[in-house]
């Protein structure tokens, strides 16, 4: 199999959620990525919409690099037609393989682990350790309260512009991935996992 053109991680949820939005999202994302040659980077799961997008990956004709713990695999129900599964001990290695994989990073609704992994890979690039591009699918309003909320991070004093600026935001996600795609081409894509 060919190279991919370029390979981007998604984080979102192991549940639906509540709306069909979410899960057409889900498929919309995947679908851009393998309809253009591209590779999908996840946790590796079967479930919500960690199922859907790598479903849709590869019905597209793209290829899918799932990363999931051994403590998580009957949890989660790995997705074992991914391209590549990579059963890992930790969160952890789960999180670096995951980061070291891709060229840029994509947050799809989700939960409390979707939240964990946005904000660790949006923390170690403001800190240097890479410089990928990070986006927010905003789909039908998800994440409004919790960008509001960094917002008022940055007036209390905690938080500046520029962090804000690290991340990209998109209601539709296939300008979204246009957008961190783009610019993913356009940087050094550099990366120093090791010193976390």
């Amino acid at each position: 199999m060919a190279e991919p053109a370029f390979s981007v991680c998604v984080y979102c949820g192991s549940k639906p959620g509540a709306s069909s939005t979410y899960a057409d999202v889900a498929r919309a994302a995947g679908h851009w990525i393998g309809s253009r040659g591209g590779q999908l980077v996840y946790g590796g799961g079967n479930n919500g919409l960690m199922g859907l997008v790598a479903s849709a990956t590869l019905e597209a004709g793209g290829r899918v690099v799932g990363v999931i713990p051994q403590a998580l695999v009957d949890l989660e129900c790995a997705k074992t037609d991914c391209t590549e599964l990579h059963i890992v001990q930790t969160m952890h290695e789960r999180k670096q393989m995951m980061a070291e994989r891709a060229d840029a990073f994509l947050a799809l609704p989700g939960g409390i682990g979707t939240f964990e992994e946005l904000f660790e890979v949006w923390t170690w690039r403001q800190l240097g350790y890479h410089d990928k591009p990070i986006g927010v699918a905003n789909t039908g309003g998800y994440y409004s309260g919790l960008l509001s909320f960094l917002n008022s991070s940055v007036t209390a004093g905690f938080m500046n512009g520029a962090q804000l600026d690290l991340i990209t935001i998109g209601d539709a996600v296939e300008p979204l991935l246009v957008q961190l795609v783009g610019k993913a081409a356009n940087s050094d894509l550099g990366t120093d996992l090791s010193r976390i």
